[in-house]
């Protein structure tokens, strides 16, 4: 609870800090914030012609012109946002070193500085993917609401990851870079840009230990069928989730001071 009273005291440091990093994202730009439509418009479009227009690519099981192009956006897009979250999380500590030295303030609201960015870069990305559904009658119906609490658990495993790294990255700076391979290695290891259909038995039990393979089919049976996903198949990512949280903001209580100092 002193946690949750510290950050809403800051929440205009946070608001500031969220509308200071957009804005300067496309400072000295033409189309200033236009890009964050322009961008993945651009994918979204060049998806579906590629895909579904010229390469004329189908899913096992689902006849639909757009179902590769919608199972690929689905992927990536939430695949994105869980990727942003924990990059910059492993080293937003490190990055403002110099405002953690400065300034007194939560060092909480670093964290949620990160995922209310990240958040918003997916929104606007996301509201166009929603707009592409609805106009191309790919929308999935009531159970676009699962969405709601698919992504806040998204959010939770990725921001338990995200704090547990970056304590751990002032300590050990080869942890930030050594992730950024590991996580090349788990998006190809979970079904993005290819159908777990298409794997061999002994690397489908694999994923079974994969918790963003769990995520990505809970993602994808609602934005791809319109059914709402099977919710107790993702027990184990809840539970990783939150022992991530409580192991990050306990390993952040008791190093805090050690980090300014290393730092």
């Amino acid at each position: 609870m002193d946690m949750i009273r510290a950050l809403w005291a800051y929440r205009g440091f946070i608001l500031g800090s969220v509308k200071r990093e957009f804005q300067t994202k496309y400072r000295n730009s033409l189309l200033g914030a236009a890009w964050n439509i322009i961008n993945p418009l651009s994918m979204i479009v060049v998806y579906t012609l590629i895909f579904s227009q010229l390469m004329k690519t189908r899913l096992p099981g689902v006849d639909s012109t757009y179902a590769f192009s919608i199972y690929l956006c689905t992927g990536i897009l939430t695949w994105g946002l869980f990727a942003e979250i924990t990059t910059r999380a492993t080293g937003m500590f490190l990055e403002h070193a110099n405002l953690l030295k400065k300034l007194s303030f939560p060092r909480l609201c670093l964290p949620v500085t990160v995922v209310s960015n990240a958040v918003l870069n997916f929104g606007i990305v996301f509201g166009l993917f929603t707009l592409f559904l609805l106009l191309s009658g790919n929308f999935p119906g009531w159970a676009f609401l699962a969405l709601i609490p698919l992504l806040l658990l998204l959010v939770l495993f990725a921001i338990g990851i995200g704090i547990t790294l970056g304590v751990l990255n002032v300590f050990f700076r080869d942890v930030g870079q050594f992730f950024g391979i590991f996580l090349s290695f788990w998006f190809w290891f979970t079904p993005i840009v290819y159908p777990i259909s298409i794997l061999p038995d002994q690397v489908k039990f694999l994923m079974n230990f994969n918790p963003m393979a769990r995520l990505m089919a809970a993602f994808q049976s609602v934005l791809m069928t319109g059914q709402w996903p099977n919710w107790y198949s993702l027990w184990p990512v809840v539970v990783l989730a939150v022992f991530l949280c409580v192991f990050g903001l306990r390993l952040f209580r008791q190093r805090s001071g050690e980090m300014v100092d290393e730092l």
